[in-house]
């Protein structure tokens, strides 16, 4: 339980912190495309989270993007859609025999199709909600909807790349 929290929590930190003062300062397509790493944090929870807790979490980890990045509300409305779209997805995704009790919604855990499938609905539920807010208007959907769909792309394969090489450190040699 103490080494699930510690866990967590340094995830969420590094996460935050790489977020905050490395990917918010990159500019891919003029800023059209926004990479949003700290979405990994809230997407590696436990699976047999209830759902209250994981909208608190998601609450609270938009809360502080929100504060790093002067968005009152934005980020913190997008991530709690997004755990409530999770206790969904998880619903829709479960193996017939269901999760055990310490599954972790990684690539090595449940497999990449599960993990794409997972990550890249949550994470698109979680731009669409962003932008749409962020424009607060549906003139334009359609830009804003190529928005979307371009940094949900972005960000899933940096969640992929993230997955890959924290699994092949953490395979024994």
């Amino acid at each position: 339980m103490i080494g699930t929290l510690t866990n967590n929590l340094a995830r969420f930190i590094i996460l935050v912190l790489l977020q905050v003062f490395l990917l918010d300062h990159v500019d891919l397509a003029n800023g059209w495309v926004v990479p949003y790493l700290y979405l990994l944090f809230l997407l590696m929870l436990p699976l047999d989270l209830p759902l209250w807790a994981g909208l608190i979490l998601g609450f609270g980890t938009g809360m502080v993007m929100d504060l790093f990045s002067s968005t009152p509300g934005l980020h913190a409305t997008a991530c709690t859609v997004m755990m409530y779209g999770r206790a969904l997805m998880l619903r829709a995704l479960a193996p017939r025999e269901g999760y055990d009790q310490q599954d972790r919604a990684t690539i090595t855990r449940m497999g990449l199709a599960w993990f794409v499938t997972y990550a890249g609905i949550l994470i698109l539920l979680h731009h669409l909600a962003l932008f749409f807010l962020e424009v607060y208007r549906f003139n334009g959907a359609l830009v804003t909807l190529a928005r979307a769909f371009a940094s949900t792309l972005a960000t899933l394969l940096l969640c992929l790349l993230t997955q890959l090489l924290i699994s092949r450190q953490a395979r024994p040699r």
